[in-house]
């Protein structure tokens, strides 16, 4: 995903949260959305170690701008029941239409059929999309460093708290890492994927891992593909991983995800 696809995803962002806000003002959302819902905790799934001393936050996914179409047809609800049988620790769904083909439909209709906490994933760049995502239902949402001025990322972080959802801060290097910290960042994700050059390398997440605080938790994400590169990302004291791609591309999901946590 060049850096220009990026700069296009968070232009569109903005033209779509000015649409919304037409449709549904955001004083009108902010006080749905500060309705007390029942969160499913997404943090504490990643705290600890689970049962295979290892989590994994299985990804609904349709497609991607580097990837193309994965699998447009995805049936949400069979994926979050196969992901959870599995043994997945939370889930991650994709909502951005354009770019990533998912949709508040998506995250709604695997949260309904699964007992497991959802992070909405898309392109955080307004407080209108986290009142947003609160009257959805997701347990967490990911904010992107990369996109983010440091005074956003803790106002959103703050908002975030306050709506009793957790938020994942994605990071992809030592700056992003310090950005992050500097706001406040508790859950840590860390992209092995270079959203300016598409590469995709694993020993990103290893290399980043040293830098976390001792109040920080580690997330790996990306070209994460078989049980050898959790292994490896493993025996630098990540625990967690989010996987996507390689869990829709599957024949099983759930056999495929049971052979990821070993």
């Amino acid at each position: 995903m060049g850096a220009d696809i990026l700069s296009k995803i968070v232009e569109h962002k903005k033209e779509e949260v000015a649409a919304a806000r037409k449709r549904l003002p955001e004083n009108r959302l902010r006080t749905e959305a500060m309705i007390p819902r029942k969160r499913r905790s997404f943090m504490n799934q990643l705290l600890q170690k689970g049962p295979s001393n290892v989590n994994i936050i299985a990804e609904i996914k349709r497609a991607s701008p580097s990837k193309g179409p994965i699998q447009l047809d995805l049936d949400p609800v069979r994926y979050a029941l196969e992901y959870e049988k599995g043994g997945a620790a939370a889930l991650s769904v994709l909502t951005d239409q354009t770019y990533f083909k998912g949709s508040f439909e998506d995250l709604q209709k695997a949260r309904e059929v699964s007992t497991l906490p959802v992070l909405r994933k898309d392109f955080m760049i307004s407080s209108y999309q986290l009142y947003e995502s609160s009257v959805l239902g997701a347990d967490a949402v990911l904010l992107i460093v990369r996109i983010l001025s440091q005074e956003q990322l803790r106002d959103y972080l703050n908002l975030s708290h306050e709506l009793e959802m957790d938020a994942m801060v994605e990071i992809h290097s030592e700056k992003d890492f310090e950005t992050a910290t500097r706001a406040g960042a508790k859950l840590i994700g860390i992209n092995n994927r270079n959203l300016s050059s598409f590469e995709t390398n694993i020993d990103t997440a290893i290399r980043m891992s040293s830098l976390m605080e001792p109040y920080q938790t580690a997330v790996a994400a990306s070209g994460i593909q078989k049980r050898k590169d959790i292994e490896k990302i493993c025996a630098s004291g990540i625990w967690n991983f989010l996987v996507g791609e390689s869990l829709v591309r599957a024949e099983n999901p759930k056999v495929f995800l049971k052979s990821l946590l070993g």
